[in-house]
């Protein structure tokens, strides 16, 4: 497949998966304001153009919006699920700088991700049954054979019944079949 458009390597998975910023649940929206030119902005422009596409890849349900030449001075505006919002300033800094800091602020620590992860692997694979787990017996998966506690077997899938067939029996050794 070409890699068509300007910068096309910022779009891909391999690129986009290398962010490690995870916003708190609490951040709604983020919203960036900066100039297009300058150089109080630089950072900030950098930051838009090569860090956003990967915060916005590692936080799905954050609404992210940028505003081009609208305030003198460049800075980020995070509003919160509870009403309030959290200002900060880029004034003068690097893009790696702005996403140090809004790690430090708004991002979860690595204790938080390394639950969250356990707690996924641990929901996430439907082949785990009983005590602590979604499904307490495999009779609860839609297409499985019901317990034979709560609805009796078919005849036909119980060993002893399966066995007795006619067209199963056969003699004993040694003694012929009767013609």
């Amino acid at each position: 497949m070409p890699m068509k458009g300007r910068f096309p390597l910022r779009r891909t998975l391999r690129y986009l998966e290398q962010g490690h910023v995870h916003l708190k649940d609490t951040v709604k929206i983020v919203t960036i304001n900066y100039k297009t030119h300058g150089d109080f902005s630089e950072g900030t422009r950098d930051f838009v153009f090569y860090n956003l596409p990967q915060l916005q890849y590692k936080n799905p349900t954050v609404q992210m919006k940028t505003f081009q030449n609208i305030t003198p001075s460049p800075y980020i505006r995070c509003f919160l699920d509870d009403g309030n919002d959290v200002l900060i300033d880029t004034d003068s800094k690097s893009n790696l700088e702005i996403l140090e800091h809004l790690n430090k602020v708004l991002g979860k620590s690595e204790e938080v991700l390394e639950r969250e992860r356990k707690a996924q692997e641990r929901q996430s694979n439907p082949a785990h049954f009983g005590s602590g787990h979604r499904r307490r017996c495999i009779c609860e998966i839609p297409g499985q054979v019901p317990c034979p506690g709560k609805v009796s077997l078919p005849k036909e899938l119980r060993g002893k019944y399966r066995d007795l067939k006619a067209d199963s029996l056969k003699p004993p050794r040694g003694v012929r079949p009767d013609s």
